[in-house]
C-alpha cells in the first residue's frame, strides 16, 4: 500500500505547456502560494514525488507516472474553468482513476468563482467523468472558489480519512466570510 500524504491536482492543459492558453496558470498558483514565504499555504505536491515525464513520453509511460502519483495521494484538487469539461484525455482519466480505485475525495475548485453557495449551479463546467460519479454518489466531493484560504482549509482537512460527507458539499456563508469573501 502507498503511504498517502500528497495532494494530486488535475487541470485541463488543453495539449499546451502555455500559461496563459490553459489552467496550467492555476496549477502554477497554489505551487506559488505554496513557495512563498508569506503566505499560509502548505501541501505536499503528488506531481513532485514521482519522477518527471516529458512531453515526447509514451502515452503509457505518463499513465503509470500519474497512477503512481494518484496511488500517493490523500486528496486531489480538480481545477475547473471554462474548458475543464472539454477535456477528453487526461482529466477523465484521473478522475476515474482517484474515485474508482483510491477512493479519494475531490476538492473542486472553480477558478471563476467567487463563492460556491450551490455547487450543483455548476454542473454545466463539469467534465463527464466527475458529474457521472456527483450524479451516482460515488465521489466524496467538496466544491470550493479558487481561493487560496478556501483551498488551504479544504487540502488541510479533507483527505481519505476525512472526506466530504457527500458529492455536493460546499463551505457555509460563514466559512465563505473566515476567508475573507462575501456570499
Amino acid at each position: 500500500m502507498a503511504y498517502r500524504n500528497g495532494t494530486y491536482i488535475a487541470f485541463h492543459a488543453g495539449g499546451t505547456t502555455d500559461p496563459t492558453a490553459s489552467d496550467i496558470r492555476y496549477y502554477r498558483l497554489l505551487k506559488a502560494w505554496h513557495e512563498h514565504d508569506s503566505i499560509e499555504f502548505k501541501f505536499i505536491n503528488s506531481h513532485d514525488k514521482s519522477a518527471a515525464v516529458r512531453d515526447s513520453s509514451t502515452k503509457e509511460t505518463l499513465r503509470r507516472s500519474l497512477i503512481e502519483r494518484l496511488n500517493n495521494s490523500r486528496n486531489m484538487v480538480l481545477i475547473i474553468g471554462p474548458t475543464t469539461q472539454y477535456d477528453t484525455d487526461w482529466v477523465p482519466f484521473e478522475i476515474a482513476y482517484a474515485v474508482d480505485r483510491c477512493k479519494i475525495p475531490i476538492i473542486a475548485a472553480y477558478t471563476g468563482c467567487v463563492s460556491v453557495p450551490r455547487p450543483a449551479a455548476l454542473s454545466y463546467l463539469w467534465p463527464a467523468a466527475f458529474a457521472s460519479r456527483i450524479n451516482n454518489r460515488s465521489v466524496a466531493a467538496l466544491h470550493v472558489p479558487f481561493n487560496q484560504k478556501a483551498l488551504n482549509d479544504a487540502i488541510t482537512n479533507w483527505d481519505i480519512d476525512h472526506p466530504p460527507g457527500s458529492s455536493l458539499d460546499y463551505y457555509s456563508p460563514e466559512a465563505h466570510r473566515t476567508f475573507g469573501i462575501s456570499v
